[in-house]
């Protein structure tokens, strides 16, 4: 399936059951930039808007791309973002005209060398790039038994892996300075949520046998998790990669 359209059939389940961000990871992208009320972001393969929204609502106007028409429906309205119909290797924005990009739970869907280009056009001059995921934190024992049936059904997508994603920023001429930080997240989920979340991700079933097994294993595993709320707790390491246009 193409990145541009693999969500489709899933941008409800996206909007309502993806994790947020923590709040300190959204401070280290911001970090070193102006005054967020001076920036302008373009936040590339944006999704539903999720983390474009809690970049204008540090007050910075976020220019929201996203080249998947259903996600882009499906987003919630925010005064300070707008939505460009456009992928990251070919973003249709000015050169020089953006301060800062971002890219949450994104890069690793596109043309690595392509979209850096891109960006490096995109940017005024040192001007950061960031690039954000929440990883799975497979030393919390529930996240570990969910990532396991999440493994088992992913037919070896490389996206679950997600091996070396970021290894492009270090190695590129265009940006320089290349880092890492890692906060810690977590997501509380009802049953409900928590069959939305997987229902959300690209490459496991979401119909026929396949998607029935699936929720078997996930109704067991919920059942054998969920606290006194009825909630089981997933655990992230949100990981904050940054550098700097040459």
């Amino acid at each position: 399936m193409s990145p541009r359209t693999r969500f489709a059939d899933r941008a409800e389940q996206y909007a309502r059951y993806r994790p947020d961000y923590p709040a300190a990871a959204i401070d280290a992208v911001l970090d070193g930039a102006a005054s967020p009320d001076a920036l302008t972001i373009a936040d590339i393969g944006a999704g539903t808007g999720i983390s474009s929204r809690m970049l204008a609502d540090r007050g910075a106007a976020v220019l929201a791309l996203e080249p998947n028409l259903p996600m882009i429906l499906a987003a919630e309205v925010h005064s300070r973002v707008r939505f460009i119909a456009a992928g990251a290797e070919a973003t249709s924005l000015r050169s020089c005209s953006v301060d800062l990009i971002c890219c949450f739970q994104a890069f690793h869907w596109f043309e690595a060398e392509t979209a850096l280009e891109e960006f490096h056009r995109v940017l005024r001059p040192a001007g950061r790039l960031t690039l954000v995921w929440n990883q799975r934190d497979r030393t919390d024992p529930f996240t570990e038994a969910y990532s396991r049936v999440v493994h088992e059904f992913a037919s070896q997508h490389p996206a679950e892996e997600r091996k070396g994603v970021a290894d492009p920023i270090f190695s590129t001429p265009r940006f320089r300075g290349a880092e890492v930080v890692s906060f810690p997240h977590a997501q509380a989920l009802s049953f409900e949520a928590f069959i939305g979340r997987a229902r959300s991700t690209s490459y496991l079933p979401s119909s026929g046998e396949a998607w029935e097994k699936l929720l078997a294993r996930l109704t067991e595993l919920h059942q054998q998790w969920r606290d006194e709320r009825g909630e089981v707790r997933l655990g992230y390491r949100t990981e904050v990669y940054g550098a700097v246009r040459t």
